[in-house]
């Protein structure tokens, strides 16, 4: 159970299942057939509020916390559908409102709220350097009252979806610089008039209906304001949202997971072979019952992660902790799911071969299961570095 008042939690589950209602599984189907964007979806979940839960209420949006968003993102995959094309609204305005100046927030906090802008790309990894951040080469160089950016960047999401993006770029050169997480900066590129003016998008095919992009910076120029907080110190500031980021992805896991388990039930109990329904069967129910357990404990390190992060501590090992073991449970439901389907789950018109191929996506980003046991080996167990 979690430490939330548990109505509250039940009346946002309810609240986003009817939004969901509206956009069944033939829809969502229809979307990854096209390889396109579900924007009717998104327009109504942001019209309904749902993507400004974490925007405090002064800025127009709700002012609720990371919990509340978790269950909206989980409800999103619960019924069917796909949170990972909007999720990166709810993280990735993190670095704008925690380090974005008074200016900027009043600028375009009110903006995000209403969906008058969508902030859903962040753009960090590099082709060369994919999570070794600090080793990043995409550079700001400050010329008068513009930074010029070169540099490259790849597996940028929505971007053709987004209005703003975050960037982190290196200001200072490594080699200039004490701590190698030191001279990064975060800045926010107003993508209308970035692209095509030093901003070249080049979208990546993949297995999955996940908008995905390299970019390329080639003497784009920003206004010198388009700085978040100060130079230098982007690495921190970039780490203060990643925390949210996992939490939320976890949640996304365990909906993913629930609706896996749900729909290899009801498989399980309607299908008869040899005279009987195959979840009579103990080959059949030991793998759906062991992806419950397995769902419902990545839960409760999802409550307590949730509960750090929005009481102000450092949420660091719970979130990373959460994220590894709903991926891993998302992952095992889904593999019962399809085997319970047998020949089924590989047909379209059942679902389960979509979400199969959608939560197989959360084992590599964000952030790998590898280097979450890497992070608890060092940070927990005090095991020295391994890189």
């Amino acid at each position: 159970m979690s430490v939330y008042d548990e109505e509250d939690l039940n009346a946002i589950r309810e609240g986003v299942r009817a939004l969901c209602a509206d956009f069944d599984a033939a829809y969502w189907r229809k979307i990854d057939e096209d390889k396109g964007f579900p924007e009717t979806f998104v327009k109504a979940l942001t019209d309904a509020g749902w993507l400004s839960a974490m925007i405090p209420s002064e800025y127009g949006g709700s002012g609720l916390g990371l919990a509340e968003a978790s269950v909206i993102l989980e409800e999103v995959n619960a019924c069917g559908g796909n949170s990972g094309t909007v999720h990166g609204q709810m993280y990735n305005m993190f670095t704008l409102l925690r380090h974005g100046r008074e200016a900027q927030k009043r600028h375009y906090l009110p903006k995000l709220a209403s969906g008058e802008l969508r902030l859903q790309s962040m753009a960090v990894t590099e082709p060369t350097t994919g999570t070794d951040t600090t080793k990043i080469k995409t550079t700001a160089v400050r010329q008068g009252d513009k930074y010029v950016i070169n540099g490259q960047k790849v597996w940028i999401s929505r971007v053709q979806h987004s209005d703003l993006m975050i960037l982190l770029a290196r200001t200072t050169p490594l080699a200039q610089v004490t701590k190698k997480s030191e001279g990064m900066s975060i800045f926010l590129v107003d993508l209308r008039e970035a692209i095509g003016k030093g901003l070249t998008v080049q979208p990546i095919a993949n297995m999955v209906n996940h908008e995905t992009n390299e970019l390329f910076f080639d003497n784009l120029e920003l206004p010198a304001d388009s700085l978040i907080g100060e130079e230098g110190k982007g690495f921190r500031y970039i780490l203060d949202g990643l925390n949210a980021e996992r939490t939320l992805i976890a949640a996304e896991c365990i909906g993913d997971g629930r609706w896996f388990i749900e729909k290899a039930s009801a498989y399980a109990r309607d299908r008869v072979v040899f005279g009987r329904p195959i979840g009579q069967n103990q080959g059949v129910q030991f793998p759906i019952a062991e992806a419950h357990i397995e769902i419902e404990a990545a839960d409760l390190m999802r409550w307590r992660a949730c509960a750090e992060y929005d009481s102000g501590q450092n949420a660091g090992a719970s979130a990373n902790m959460a994220k590894y073991l709903a991926a891993k449970a998302s992952w095992e439901a889904a593999n019962a799911c399809l085997q319970t389907h047998g020949g089924f789950g590989f047909a379209c018109e059942y679902d389960v071969e979509r979400k199969f191929r959608e939560t197989r996506l959360y084992q590599v980003a964000p952030i790998s299961t590898n280097l979450i046991l890497s992070y608890v080996a060092e940070h927990l167990l005090e095991l020295p570095r391994s890189f």
